[in-house]
């Protein structure tokens, strides 16, 4: 256990990153130091120290981070890309004000440091598929991404005006087995797994081509940690930094499944999420978090899977 007078507070921590998230900052810096918070807990966080918060709430939040000492907040309160296509108003006013909440604490001096999560969602269309650099053509073409993007400009503002300490990193599809997915497009990655162990067939919607940057939660959790421990110094993009694990298609992942699972099978019924899908970049480049604070990436396909079927059959009754 790492010895440390940060008191951190998680925003969010009841989805599919903060649950993780909180289980491993409470073994670094030991559970007292680490609090949830949600709109409501749930049974990941059972042995969390946990506030009901909505983050849009300033004077919930305030009152938490006096009651607590809070040092640093982990904000990962947001409407995901599919579910906020479905009420972009509620998903612009979601994701921008509870960020406006934090910076403002911090600019006030209330709080040290603050992680807030970027996407790939950033890009769009226009933006170089393959190998997408860290500064390029930005054009989201959802909500979801819209609202990331001037939260990366706004943390860069907060950094350069008030001298506010944002790290970020721009999550592709993560995948983990210790929690429910929550809206993305990139989902599919997850539920495949389960439907593979309960019912040996999985219907994409996606098509089966579709590439999409992917890590595995593991990865995510631990990238997330290293840049909050970095030196200050070592930072040197105060928007966002691209992170890159591995790039597969619905039909790569189900070949992998099939080699654990030979009579695994998958259809393929392409919806909304789809064109979604097909205005983020198929890979990315990340070397600017390699070269700055010693980012490297750890699962590849194989070992994904495997990790996850392990995993899973454990939770999925036979």
């Amino acid at each position: 256990m790492l010895s440390t007078n940060e008191k951190i507070l998680i925003i969010g921590a009841g989805g599919q990153i903060g649950v993780e998230l909180t289980e491993n900052l409470s073994k670094i810096y030991g559970a007292a130091n680490v609090i949830a918070s949600d709109l409501k807990a749930s049974e990941g966080l059972k042995d969390a120290e946990f506030e009901q918060l909505d983050a849009l709430d300033k004077n919930a939040l305030f009152d938490i981070v006096k009651k607590h000492g809070i040092t640093q907040v982990y904000h990962l309160a947001a409407l995901l890309s599919a579910t906020g296509e479905q009420n972009p108003m509620f998903a612009w006013k979601l994701n921008m004000e509870s960020l406006f909440h934090v910076l403002d604490l911090a600019k006030e001096k209330h709080i040290k440091q603050i992680y807030w999560p970027s996407s790939i969602a950033v890009f769009g269309p226009t933006t170089p598929a393959i190998n997408t650099p860290q500064n390029t053509v930005m054009e989201p073409s959802t909500i979801y991404g819209i609202s990331k993007q001037a939260g990366e400009r706004w943390c860069e503002w907060y950094f350069k005006k008030h001298g506010v300490d944002t790290r970020s990193l721009r999550y592709p599809g993560l995948i983990g087995w210790k929690s429910a997915p929550g809206g993305g497009t990139t989902d599919y990655a997850v539920h495949i797994f389960h439907e593979a162990l309960k019912n040996g067939r999985y219907e994409s919607f996606l098509s089966e081509h579709t590439t999409l940057p992917m890590m595995h939660m593991e990865d995510a959790i631990r990238a997330t940690i290293e840049i909050m421990q970095a030196p200050a110094e070592k930072i040197k993009i105060r928007g966002s930094y691209n992170l890159s694990g591995l790039s597969f298609s619905p039909k790569q992942i189900a070949d992998e499944i099939k080699t654990h699972i030979p009579d695994f099978t998958i259809t393929y019924k392409p919806d909304f999420r789809q064109a979604i899908a097909d205005s983020w970049p198929q890979s990315i480049n990340d070397e600017a978090a390699q070269k700055d604070w010693g980012w490297k990436v750890k699962y590849d396909l194989p070992k994904l899977v495997e990790n996850m079927l392990v995993n899973l059959k454990q939770q999925i009754p036979a």
